[in-house]
């Protein structure tokens, strides 16, 4: 049997990509983002004037975490702190709030992730951004 399978292209990813910048912007908050294809592949990525070199790797950390987990990377988080501490011998998973997967018809197409700000804020902007293709 064949299945449709749904994917991100330059245009979208762009719109979701400023969709993230002009919310972060307008509440005065320097953050880098991330948006990832479902293998966690970096498709596009920003790091806005002002925003820390360690919120770059973050960013791009959540959004990873969150295609490949298929889940907010805030669930990661919550494991991790009910217990579940071999979680953090994953290479490359990081179990912080700022990851959101960008779903589409049901398929996860990938995700988007943000650092920069307190991570109920970082969700926010991940949130405005992956508003684009909700």
């Amino acid at each position: 049997m064949m299945q449709t399978r749904y994917a991100l292209d330059l245009d979208v990813v762009s719109v979701i990509l400023q969709q993230a910048i002009d919310h972060a912007s307008a509440q005065g908050w320097a953050v880098s983002i991330a948006v990832v294809d479902e293998g966690g592949g970096l498709l596009a990525f920003a790091r806005m004037d002002g925003a820390s070199l360690l919120s770059a790797e973050l960013a791009q950390g959540k959004a990873r975490t969150a295609a490949i987990g298929k889940r907010d990377s805030k669930a990661f988080e919550t494991m991790v702190q009910e217990g579940r501490l071999s979680l953090l011998s994953v290479q490359g998973l990081t179990c912080l709030e700022g990851g959101l997967p960008l779903r589409y018809e049901g398929q996860c197409l990938g995700a988007i992730g943000v650092s920069g700000v307190a991570s109920h804020q970082d969700i926010l902007i991940a949130k405005a951004g992956a508003a684009v293709i909700d």
